[in-house]
């Protein structure tokens, strides 16, 4: 059997001015495995995400990453979990902010003790996966949306990360933009969770798909039986480009 790089038990959460979020939310991801979140927004998709990282405290339920318990409350635990699990939000520029590339992927690297020859090659691998590495020393405003969003995912690689958490990856990307995002995506030896509206994006990456609704998980199978049951996909307002075919 693969090793588990997530097991979500039992999750729910409520905010504070009651709003409930999550009502029991049962997930588990293989090892390596490529999944995409699917749902209408406001189904839980971001609450779900940022429990992963300890970002939002663990209420009710668990979870866990690499078999080790998400601990809000314990400052290793959160920082450990941070290692292992990358999210690359939907705007490269929340996470882009520092004068070059090479620095903003150097960031999380350097926080985390690396420094000198260590450092240097973690930045260069890094930005080697995602086909950046002439741009090490330009500005990030100076690259195309494309390109920072590349950058974006580097700096996150650098933290070697046992589970790349990706919000609507494809959002915004002309048609070679996404094709070159779907190569790099699909050469990284990595567990994916990508949460997209982008059906035949999560059709070409994705092995596997799980719909979020109203903080349950709705569907959870073979990505292909997912996109192909009209009637699930119009319950959960998701649609299929017209002409697209499984």
């Amino acid at each position: 059997m693969s090793e588990k790089s997530l097991e979500v038990s039992g999750l729910a959460y409520a905010y504070p001015d009651g709003n409930q979020a999550l009502y029991g939310v049962n997930l588990s991801i293989n090892q390596g495995e490529r999944v995409a979140l699917l749902g209408p927004n406001g189904a839980g998709k971001t609450t779900l995400v940022l429990h992963l990282n300890g970002i939002i405290p663990t209420m009710q339920g668990q979870v866990r990453v690499a078999g080790k318990l998400v601990d809000s409350k314990n400052a290793e635990s959160i920082k450990s979990v941070r290692h292992k699990v990358g999210v690359v939000f939907q705007d490269p520029d929340d996470q882009l902010f520092m004068p070059t590339v090479g620095q903003d992927v150097a960031f999380g690297p350097y926080n985390s003790g690396l420094r000198g020859i260590e450092l240097e090659k973690a930045v260069t691998e890094a930005l080697e996966l995602v086909g950046m590495s002439e741009f090490i020393d330009r500005p990030p405003h100076h690259l195309s949306f494309g390109q920072r969003r590349r950058v974006a995912v580097a700096t996150v690689l650098a933290m070697k990360p046992e589970i790349l958490v990706m919000d609507e990856p494809s959002s915004n990307l002309d048609p070679a933009a996404r094709r070159e995002l779907a190569e790099i995506i699909t050469s990284l030896d990595v567990t994916l969770l990508m949460v997209t509206h982008d059906l035949p994006f999560a059709y070409e990456l994705c092995q596997r798909a799980v719909i979020l609704s109203a903080g349950v998980v709705a569907a959870d199978d073979e990505i292909s039986k997912v996109l192909s049951n009209k009637q699930l996909l119009t319950a959960n307002r998701l649609e299929l480009p017209k002409g697209f075919n499984l």
